[in-house]
């Protein structure tokens, strides 16, 4: 059964991480929004090719140490966290804050420009 909880509890969720993210990365963040939708549309499902999996979360920008001095006067880079997929993973609210961490890690570490590849040699995958 899904974890059902509030457009603002699910907020909150987010905000807690990060607001536990440590200074330096904090303060890196440039150029970025995070959004929450309900569901990924499908346009978030061809763009990362979901086909019948979870799509937890997906960020779509320029990361980090792709930007040159070229990058500037853009729309920020945007994290989107899908609020139904993470809730119905979720078999109570202590799993539901511990996927709406690793998913907003796993986001942030997109735009910080390590790739899935690197996340899964990491272990973070």
């Amino acid at each position: 059964m899904p974890v059902l909880v509030t457009r603002q509890t699910f907020e909150r969720l987010v905000a807690e991480v990060l607001e536990t993210l440590p200074e330096p990365f904090r303060r890196a963040l440039d150029n970025v929004t995070i959004v929450i939708e309900r569901e990924p549309g499908i346009r978030h499902r061809r763009l990362v090719g979901t086909r019948g999996r979870t799509l937890f979360g997906l960020y779509e920008g320029v990361p980090l140490p792709a930007r040159t001095s070229a990058y500037n006067m853009v729309t920020p880079d945007v994290i989107t966290l899908f609020q139904g997929p993470l809730c119905r993973a979720a078999r109570n609210r202590a799993e539901l804050a511990r996927l709406v961490r690793e998913t907003v890690l796993h986001e942030i570490a997109h735009y910080f420009g390590i790739s899935d590849e690197r996340l899964q040699e990491m272990g973070r995958y």
